[in-house]
């Protein structure tokens, strides 16, 4: 009787473990699928004020700055554009289970597009080919670690303490960086910075994996992927500012 039982049990596990992949790859592709058109937003939006922000002679050479670029990055308004992102990303955690999925999604892209309007900078510094061959460059890094995260069997849990206690330690350097100025502590911070980021794209893809269950229902998982969604965006942008300053060349150099 008891290796009769055994196949349909045995059929029966299979059948669940065969569900639950199948629904993991839906919801993971969701996860992706929302960080893909967040970072698209965020690109847009970056190209759109940087082209509008400056003026530039025959030979695109930048020479000056237009009233929207004044007041973008010389004027009180540039604290906005860079702390806005960060209220809303606080906004989220604080009330995302409260939200709608058309809230979250709006507050998402909204933080997407007030992104991309803060890292406008970023094309105005640096050369169009040093920002393309570091965004290259961060795909791959990002690919790479989020296949990791997603396909090892290893629990990297552990790697939670030792991340967060280093993006602690960059938060921190970077504002008292705010008053010092310096260009050793800069640089330091983005070695730092990439190795922290770098391993947060596979901890957040592990943890995400893991937060799936079969039992979520639609909205709930919509939600979840949302959020799941923003941690990767997050790892992706931080990791490409933290290698830009590594390897971007400036316009000028």
């Amino acid at each position: 009787m008891a290796f009769g039982n055994a196949g349909p049990r045995t059929v029966g596990r299979a059948q669940t473990a065969a569900l639950h992949d199948e629904g993991l790859r839906s919801y993971m592709l969701r996860v992706y699928n929302y960080m893909g058109v967040g970072l698209a937003i965020t690109g847009l939006l970056a190209f759109v004020t940087a082209q509008v922000s400056v003026v530039t002679d025959d030979a695109g050479q930048i020479v000056g700055w237009t009233q929207i670029g004044a007041a973008l990055y010389l004027g009180p308004l540039k604290w906005v554009v860079m702390l806005a992102p960060l209220a809303l990303v606080f906004l989220f955690a604080a009330r995302v289970n409260r939200m709608s999925v058309a809230g979250a999604q709006t507050v998402f892209w909204l933080f997407a597009a007030l992104m991309g309007v803060s890292l406008s900078s970023i094309l105005i510094v640096f050369t169009a080919e040093s920002v393309a061959q570091v965004f290259f460059i961060t795909a791959a890094t990002f690919g790479a670690m989020s296949l990791y995260g997603y396909t090892t069997k290893r629990s990297l849990a552990g790697w939670g303490s030792f991340l967060f206690m280093g993006l602690i330690g960059i938060v921190i350097a970077m504002v008292v960086n705010l008053f010092l100025a310096s260009a050793m502590l800069h640089f330091a911070i983005s070695i730092i910075g990439v190795i922290v980021f770098t391993g947060l794209t596979a901890y957040d893809t592990q943890r995400i994996k893991e937060s799936y269950s079969v039992h979520m229902s639609g909205e709930m998982a919509a939600k979840s992927a949302i959020h799941g969604a923003l941690r990767l965006y997050l790892d992706f942008i931080n990791l490409f500012v933290m290698l830009i300053h590594l390897l971007g060349v400036t316009r000028g150099e």
